[in-house]
């Protein structure tokens, strides 16, 4: 009868930094009152990836103010690494947005699919999500775009992942935007693995760019070593 007082729970669960190879994968979900949800429409929430910094922290401070509860999991590089190589990243962001599910119990939640398959997806979800009611699960592709509260998971996750970064980066400077697209962080690992032999600990080793460096490293060295021995 309390619930039926307070409204229904909507969630919206998503993440950030799933292709970055620096920092970790950060997955957020944020539930609200159904009664609330016209909160969140005013808002007129899309994507975070759409949104520049400034809009972003303004929103992740109104979507605090709104949302009934909140609820992060962070990824870090090491398990990222051992999925990548079991061939098993999607089990892993599955297994940690069932965590952040069954954290809220919503009745209604709407997923971010990060599977080809949004049906398989959902059905992997179900498998991990421990609840103790019945509840909707919709999982579809460009969910952070169209649907608000996926939209505000989406903003949180970034802020929360952007935090991470600007610790890597008060000793980094020169990181750049962390992916694998960018020059300057692929750039920065070059730098770092010709200088000390390895990846640094906030870099994701199984990504191509970063197999490919530490494998031009290792022909490097071996050669500089046959010529030292000569």
């Amino acid at each position: 009868m309390n619930m039926l007082r307070r409204g229904r729970l909507i969630a919206g669960v998503d993440e950030a930094g799933r292709g970055s190879v620096v920092g970790p994968l950060v997955v957020a979900g944020m539930g609200i009152r159904e009664s609330k949800l016209p909160l969140i429409r005013s808002l007129n929430l899309r994507d975070s990836k759409t949104l520049t910094r400034t809009t972003r922290r303004l929103l992740f401070s109104k979507i605090v103010g709104i949302a009934d509860y909140i609820c992060v999991c962070l990824l870090n590089e090491n398990e990222i690494d051992e999925s990548v190589y079991a061939k098993g990243l999607n089990k892993l962001e599955a297994e940690a947005m069932a965590a952040v599910i069954s954290n809220l119990q919503p009745d209604s939640v709407y997923v971010d699919c990060c599977d080809v398959n949004p049906l398989r997806y959902a059905s992997l979800l179900k498998t991990y999500v421990v609840s103790r009611r019945s509840y909707k699960l919709y999982s579809f592709h460009h969910a952070d775009s169209s649907v608000g509260v996926v939209s505000a998971a989406s903003i949180i996750a970034k802020i929360i992942r952007d935090s991470k970064l600007y610790e890597i980066r008060k000793s980094h400077v020169s990181i750049g935007s962390g992916y694998p697209s960018d020059k300057v962080t692929v750039s920065f690992i070059r730098d770092w693995v010709l200088r000390f032999g390895e990846a640094p600990n906030f870099v994701r080793k199984s990504w191509r760019p970063v197999k490919i460096i530490l494998k031009e490293s290792s022909r490097i060295s071996d050669a500089q070593l046959d010529d030292f021995c000569t």
